[in-house]
């Protein structure tokens, strides 16, 4: 409708010259339709700009909102800010926000209270929300790795070399490498490693620190503290990976996920597939692309080459390859194990992994 009052405009030219004095008419014709013509030029690019705009900010709002609370400074911002830099949730039709939390009882927190739509957390404390009638459920992120890390000069080789020493633990006495460790012990030497070692439980930071400086021979720290420690010239002597198999539990479990409510999952299903497409985009790319690693240096700070080259291998370690049934039978023999050594402080009053705890539209 908004065109007609152009096309108007340009018709002047169309005025018939046979009609009286015909040189007279294009002398009073031209200045007028050159001006005319030089307004209806300008409100076209006007309207042109207007629509071009306008399905800008259409598409903008078309994208499906999601809000992914994180801590501040984890690792999983690298993830995200591969995601950011590359536009990778735009291409998937979503429009992601990254709420940066201060703890994990932060983010537990902002999901609960609604804050956050979605956040990392492990399955345990999944398991533990249903079975208390909350309906979290959980999609993989990443699977359990690492190991446990001696100084380069230590002669300790296996778990009887710990017996009377005190090791470092990052994450408490429920730590699930820890707990790991525990029940890996029993097998292997008929003794909890609790009744073996002193663990000195503590901040990975500052773990890293006294293990560097000879405090203890040993530290079971979180995968990122390890790599930054094998830079600098530790080792690991017991991978988690042999202890899984060691426990008869198949490699691949994962530990930590994208973790959120199955009603809200339902709502915002677009939402949440396009999201965890576009993470697995950006997993692909960091598992492939040295350089997009290169990308990442700013934010991960690694001191040195040695450092960023650790992480990186670290990471791509914890990449799921496959989430299907025989994860999930895995993950449930997993629990049964870990339940009965972390107790209720790790699980609760449950003691089988609650239905629903793995979100059926991340089963293969």
């Amino acid at each position: 409708m908004k065109i007609k009052p152009v096309q108007k405009m340009l018709s002047v030219n169309s005025i018939p010259l046979h009609q009286g004095d015909s040189q007279s008419v294009r002398s009073a014709v031209r200045p007028a339709s050159r001006g005319r013509l030089r307004l209806a030029m300008l409100f076209l690019a006007t309207l042109f700009l207007a629509t071009t705009v306008g399905g800008s900010q259409a598409d903008a709002e078309s994208l499906k909102k999601i809000r992914i609370g994180t801590l501040q400074f984890g690792t999983v911002n690298w993830e995200l800010d591969v995601i950011k830099r590359l536009g990778l949730a735009e291409k998937e039709g979503v429009d992601m926000e990254v709420v940066p939390l201060a703890s994990k009882n932060a983010a537990a927190v902002a999901l609960q209270g609604g804050a956050a739509d979605v956040i990392v957390t492990d399955w345990f404390w999944v398991s533990r929300q249903r079975a208390e009638g909350r309906d979290y459920s959980f999609a993989p992120y990443s699977v359990i790795a690492g190991g446990l890390m001696v100084r380069s000069d230590s002669q300790i080789s296996n778990i009887e070399d710990l017996r009377g020493k005190s090791i470092g633990v990052a994450g408490g006495p429920v730590d699930k490498s820890w707990l790991l460790l525990r029940a890996y012990s029993k097998q292997i030497t008929n003794d909890d490693l609790l009744g073996l070692v002193e663990p000195v439980y503590g901040a990975p930071p500052l773990l890293n620190r006294l293990v560097e400086k000879g405090e203890f021979p040993a530290v079971l720290t979180f995968w990122h503290y390890q790599a930054r420690l094998k830079a600098k010239g530790m080792k690991k002597i017991i991978d988690i990976g042999d202890v899984l198999e060691q426990l008869g539990i198949a490699p691949g479990v994962p530990i930590v996920g994208w973790v959120f409510s199955e009603k809200w999952a339902r709502a915002n299903e677009d939402a949440l597939r396009g999201f965890l497409r576009a993470s697995a985009a950006a997993k692909k790319i960091l598992a492939e692309s040295d350089d997009e690693w290169l990308g990442l240096e700013s934010l991960i700070k690694p001191g040195d080459n040695a450092t960023l080259a650790a992480l990186r291998d670290g990471y791509r370690e914890g990449i799921p390859r496959h989430f299907g049934i025989e994860e999930v039978t895995a993950s449930k023999n997993l629990y049964h194990i870990l339940s009965e050594i972390g107790g209720s402080k790790l699980v609760g009053d449950s003691k089988e992994l609650s239905p629903g705890t793995f979100w059926t539209g991340a089963i293969e």
